[in-house]
């Protein structure tokens, strides 16, 4: 009798077991990826929401990360704009123009950065103003905002918070962490100068000519680096005199420079 009974139960059990087929890796990686991304601690958040990053065309990653712009932390809403950067998320510019708003610095810096790898100008709207100290246009940055820029503390906070990825010249990357102290703002705009390096703007050229002569070595490099890759031979001028800079990294990078742009 047990036997018969069993014997009927098992295929109702394989049944189900087909009909509820076991969880895919796809599927257990999403899970993970939401659990983190409302969980109650905001480091955890923000480590799932800069792994978005890595799924590229997939709507749901996009809308998770869009989502996390909202988040009530910075380092949240800074990982998610990374995060729609990385993969890609044109949908997203119109949200991220609204994160560059934001009265907190890595969120702006995120934004813009996001922006750029996205192709969209207005991000060298918060590069001019951090390289200047001005406004490019009327539009764009608020005064909140230009007062965040000029304050060094916060320049700082962000260039230290950023690592390498705000110093221009991989090789020396780590040699110029170490010289530049905590109240210095050099790493920060010598990256703006890097990225400015696209705007045709004739502002933008001109400041990145009075830059060249800036009293920062790193930022003077960044700009010649700059003015290198733009292609515009007639702001030499503004670099010419650099192949007698007492820094060496300045000096060399000037040589480049007029090399490139001479031949």
């Amino acid at each position: 009798m047990r036997f018969g009974l069993m014997s009927r139960i098992a295929p109702i059990a394989f049944a189900a077991a087909v009909l509820v087929p076991a969880q895919t890796p796809a599927d257990k990686s999403w899970k993970i990826l939401e659990g983190g991304i409302a969980n109650n601690n905001a480091g955890t958040r923000e480590k799932a929401v800069r792994a978005l990053g890595l799924i590229t065309n997939h709507t749901k990653a996009v809308q998770l990360a869009e989502k996390a712009l909202g988040d009530p932390k910075p380092d949240v809403q800074a990982a998610a704009a990374d995060a729609l950067g990385q993969m890609g998320a044109k949908s997203a510019i119109p949200k991220l123009v609204d994160a560059i708003k934001s009265k907190e610095t890595e969120v702006v810096f995120a934004a813009a950065n996001a922006l750029f790898v996205l192709g969209d100008p207005r991000a060298y709207e918060v590069y001019y103003a951090v390289l200047t100290g001005e406004r490019k246009s009327g539009e764009g940055l608020v005064e909140s905002q230009m007062k965040m820029i000029k304050d060094p503390k916060a320049m700082a906070k962000m260039g230290f918070e950023a690592g390498v990825g705000f110093i221009p010249f991989g090789g020396a990357g780590l040699t110029v962490f170490k010289m530049v102290t905590k109240d210095d703002t050099s790493p920060v705009r010598a990256a703006a100068g890097l990225k400015l390096a696209g705007d045709r703007d004739a502002k933008t050229s001109a400041a990145l000519m009075q830059a060249a002569s800036d009293k920062k070595w790193l930022v003077r490099a960044a700009i010649v680096d700059s003015i290198a890759k733009r292609g515009d031979a007639s702001l030499l001028k503004a670099v010419w005199p650099l192949l007698e800079d007492e820094n060496e990294v300045v000096k060399f990078t000037a040589a480049g420079a007029i090399l490139r742009l001479t031949k």
